[in-house]
């Protein structure tokens, strides 16, 4: 069981390449934090638009601003994680918004169950790209065994990770473009266990269209089947069955005429 003080250091990490149009938001909503004990790091992999303006107006209320070329967002994320001294460690990317009670429930949680690996919430709100609400969303992780063969959906935005068991598991692949959450959270599965803090929600996932999931659709199956293979997830299992599904749809479209065909006919179905 890990030993931690009263009011434990929790480290967050933005990650963030030319986001200066929401960042602000992003660093707002963590500098807002109920809770105080926080080490809260930007990594910036040298943007061209407005963010560093807006980081330099928050320079003396961020602990750590990092401004480098990096490999990608997963690499600054591993990046982050390496330097954290948190004994809780997550990450919000720039577009996306922790509420002011996030860590507080989360730590908590955490004082209380303090032998567990992986802390999150189920509910999440999904916003529009201006910050409006959408819709919300309940994504419960029933177990490891599910995350990898029956259901991917995870709810990253207001997680957070012992640092303790992030350092056992070698964080996650940093080659990784779209899957970095799922990696580490089947990583994490297999040191130890997660709570689900059953809070209302805790973040806000901001859905638009520079969104990766929203843009690298196909890279994305690809990873993701590759990934989930490498975990032990077999040929029969549902998640790498319906990765299968969308890869051939993907085919499908991009034959000429085809793709025209099946959208007409799926329309013509829809109106009946």
């Amino acid at each position: 069981m890990e030993i931690h003080a009263i009011e434990p250091l929790v480290t967050i990490i933005t990650p963030t390449y030319n986001q200066g149009q929401f960042i602000e938001a992003t660093i707002k909503s963590v500098l807002a934090q109920t809770y105080k004990n926080i080490e809260y790091i930007v990594i910036d992999a040298m943007s061209t638009d407005g963010t560093v303006k807006i980081l330099e107006l928050y320079n003396n209320q961020i602990i750590k601003i990092i401004r480098e070329p990096d490999e990608g967002q997963s690499d600054a994320i591993v990046k982050g994680f390496k330097m954290a001294k948190g004994e809780l460690i997550g990450w919000i990317n720039s577009d996306d918004l922790l509420y002011s009670d996030c860590i507080e429930k989360v730590v908590a949680v955490y004082k209380e169950t303090p032998d567990a690996v992986l802390f999150y919430n189920s509910k999440m709100d999904i916003l529009a790209e201006d910050g409006s609400y959408k819709k919300l969303v309940n994504v419960p992780l029933i177990s490891r065994d599910h995350l990898l063969r029956i259901e991917t959906n995870l709810i990253q935005p207001g997680s957070f990770y012992t640092k303790s068991a992030l350092v056992k598991v070698d964080y996650f692949n940093r080659k990784l473009k779209y899957s970095m959450d799922l990696d580490l959270w089947l990583r994490l599965l297999n040191v130890g266990r997660f709570v689900d803090i059953g809070s209302n929600p805790i973040a806000g996932y901001r859905e638009w269209e520079g969104t990766k999931t929203s843009t690298g659709s196909l890279t994305l199956l690809k990873e993701r089947k590759k990934l989930l293979i490498i975990h032990g997830a077999c040929s029969t299992d549902k998640t790498i069955n319906n990765i299968k599904i969308e890869l051939i749809k993907h085919h499908i479209k991009a034959i000429p005429y085809v793709g025209k065909f099946c959208k007409v006919f799926v329309n013509f179905f829809r109106n009946i």
